[in-house]
């Protein structure tokens, strides 16, 4: 989205129809969750990348915002080893630029903006 130039006011601004997906733990988000987790809407962030409680990791598929926990792993036996999650099939992360970011929170997020990372919080209380 680029200034294209001035116009009339138009009316109040819409807010985003779909809610969140925020983290419930902190830890490494993993793979496994991510790839069962995939049908709840679209994530922002990748595997192994750190995540906290309270974070938006993602945009809901639904109206409302949902809990995930994507730092739980799956228990290994001695039928699985870690090296089946290889066969996973995670669509890669939606990227958003800092303006892109600005217009997708809502009134009860924050936008955190680091020189290595942009990520969104959901406010407490």
């Amino acid at each position: 989205h680029r200034f294209d130039g001035y116009e009339p006011f138009a009316g109040e601004l819409t807010s985003r129809s779909l809610g969140s997906l925020v983290s419930k733990e902190a830890g490494q988000s993993r793979a496994f969750e991510i790839d069962r987790l995939q049908d709840r809407g679209t994530f922002f962030i990748d595997s192994g990348q750190d995540i906290y409680a309270g974070q938006v990791i993602g945009e809901s598929s639904r109206d409302n915002d949902m809990e995930l926990n994507l730092v739980r792993g799956k228990q290994l036996n001695n039928m699985r080893s870690s090296g089946a999650d290889k066969s996973l099939r995670i669509a890669p992360p939606r990227k958003l630029s800092l303006e892109e970011y600005m217009e997708w929170i809502g009134d009860d997020e924050y936008l955190e903006v680091t020189p290595k990372a942009l990520r969104v919080r959901k406010v407490p209380g």
